[in-house]
């Protein structure tokens, strides 16, 4: 994983390896300052290390959260628009490759648009799940694997709320990214030693 890691800083990220969750939150923490403006990109990972309700609860920083309860459509695109050009933008991502490739798909392209350029950082927890051999294996890994377990996430939330579920193969994924490289440390990738996520 040593080499790995080197790899990945040799394309610019501040590239980090942890061995749990716990410490992934831990180590997450650290970038967070106190009156910074924060970004989120839907993430499972970062729900599952604690990170997002950390980050809802924080008190002193401001969170562009689009996805929360009872606000109107006008208001979540609003907040994603925010997050774009905030501090740091917190995500993961659906692969990354042996070769230090970050491979993401979108719906609404928020997500692939923050990777590319806007938010000052860009924080991705990543599960050692998601790492594939190259960029080929990343996009399959994004509409064979991601890209179901998000259909049935998301259409499994809807039918519970009474809504008509509506996502499938076609329209979930609609606009597709890779970054090979960027800025030195713009892109902080935390690496978790178990699987998280999609």
């Amino acid at each position: 994983m040593e080499k790995f890691i080197e790899v990945l800083k040799s394309c610019g990220y501040d590239a980090n390896f942890v061995k749990s969750k716990e410490e992934a939150f831990e180590l997450a923490k650290t970038y967070i300052k106190s009156g910074m403006s924060v970004g989120l990109g839907g993430s499972e990972s970062v729900k599952e290390i604690g990170l997002l309700d950390y980050l809802l609860n924080k008190k002193d920083i401001t969170v562009f959260n689009q996805y929360e309860d009872g606000i109107s459509m006008d208001e979540n695109i609003k907040r994603r628009k925010q997050g774009l050009v905030s501090d740091i933008f917190v995500t993961s991502t659906n692969a990354i490759s042996k070769d230090g490739k970050l491979v993401n798909a979108d719906g609404s392209g928020n997500r692939v648009a923050a990777f590319s350029y806007g938010p000052t950082n860009v924080l991705v927890i990543v599960g050692v799940n998601k790492i594939v051999e190259d960029v080929e294996a990343g996009f399959k890994r994004v509409m064979e694997v991601a890209a179901v377990k998000n259909i049935n996430r998301i259409n499994n939330k809807a039918i519970g709320m009474g809504k008509e579920p509506k996502y499938n193969l076609d329209n979930i994924a609609n606009k597709f990214s890779w970054v090979k490289a960027d800025d030195k440390d713009r892109i902080i990738i935390i690496l978790v030693d178990e699987e998280l996520g999609y």
